[in-house]
This record gives structure tokens, C-alpha cells and sequence, in this order.
């Protein structure tokens, strides 16, 4: 009995040593790398009053950092233009984020313009290619897409 309580205490210890091990890749440090840095808008398409999506005349910057931060920024050239999260054409807001898996990212929202946006976790699907990130509401209902372009 005592070296079968030996044996599990050491398979547990090797386990756990080899889950933390460093150079063990983690999902979500992987996730994250590839969001790290800085993009510039390149399209936004967002639902006009008449139901169709349209492509939006604005101009941007979405920021990941490596520890965990993401700021996003974009300014509609009209400004009675621009989404439900944007005041006066302008849209801004900062927080945390976590990579949920390979195709998706959680924003946490600690501020922004749009206060009603404050403490809200914001679900996203991302794909990366090459110098390119689209991002799209993980909710089918919304129908909205924003790509940006690696500076």
C-alpha cells in the first residue's frame, strides 16, 4: 500500500513537472504571440440602417502586448458614423485579453469611451495570416468584420 501512495505521488510530481516544464508550449502563450504587437486598420464592415454590411470609412490601431493588454482605436471619418461602440466617430478602449483557444480571444474591458462597455468581457474569433488579423464577433447574430495589418 505504501509504494502504490509512492508511486502516485511521484507520477503526480513528474506529471505536474512536465505540464510547467519551461519550453512547454502553452496554448495560450502560443495564441498570444501571435496577436502580439501592433495593426493598423485595413477594412471594417459593419451593418448599415438598411441591414446590408457596408464597409466603414474609418482608420485605426489595435494593440496586443506580450503580457496581456490589448488597446483598440478607430476613428470614423464622419462623425455621426460609427458602431454602438463609438461616441462621436471615435471608438476607444483598453483592457486585458486571454486567447481562448486557436480561433478565438476573450477583451476584457477596463475602460472606455463608451462607458456602458466598462467590465464587460467582449468574445472574438481571430484567424492570423501572414501579416493579417481578422476579427469577428463569436455571436452568428452580429455581422460585422474588421481585418488589420501588422505595422
Amino acid at each position: 500500500m505504501k509504494s502504490l501512495l509512492l508511486l502516485i505521488i511521484v507520477l503526480l510530481c513528474v506529471g505536474i513537472a512536465a505540464h510547467s516544464a519551461p519550453g512547454t508550449p502553452d496554448r495560450n502563450t502560443e495564441g498570444r504571440n501571435r496577436l502580439v504587437g501592433a495593426w493598423k486598420l485595413v477594412s471594417l464592415e459593419e451593418p448599415g440602417a438598411d441591414g446590408q454590411v457596408h464597409r466603414a470609412d474609418c482608420t485605426g490601431m489595435f494593440v496586443f502586448t506580450r503580457d496581456g493588454k490589448a488597446s483598440v482605436q478607430v476613428m470614423y471619418r464622419t462623425a455621426q458614423s460609427g458602431s454602438s461602440y463609438a461616441q462621436g466617430g471615435y471608438e476607444a478602449s483598453y483592457g486585458s485579453y486571454r486567447v481562448d483557444d486557436s480561433s478565438s480571444f476573450t477583451f476584457h474591458i477596463d475602460g472606455a469611451l463608451v462607458r456602458t462597455l466598462i467590465g464587460k468581457d467582449l468574445k472574438r474569433r481571430y484567424e492570423v495570416s501572414d501579416n493579417r488579423l481578422t476579427v469577428k464577433p463569436a455571436n452568428p447574430n452580429e455581422h460585422w468584420k474588421v481585418v488589420w495589418e501588422r505595422y
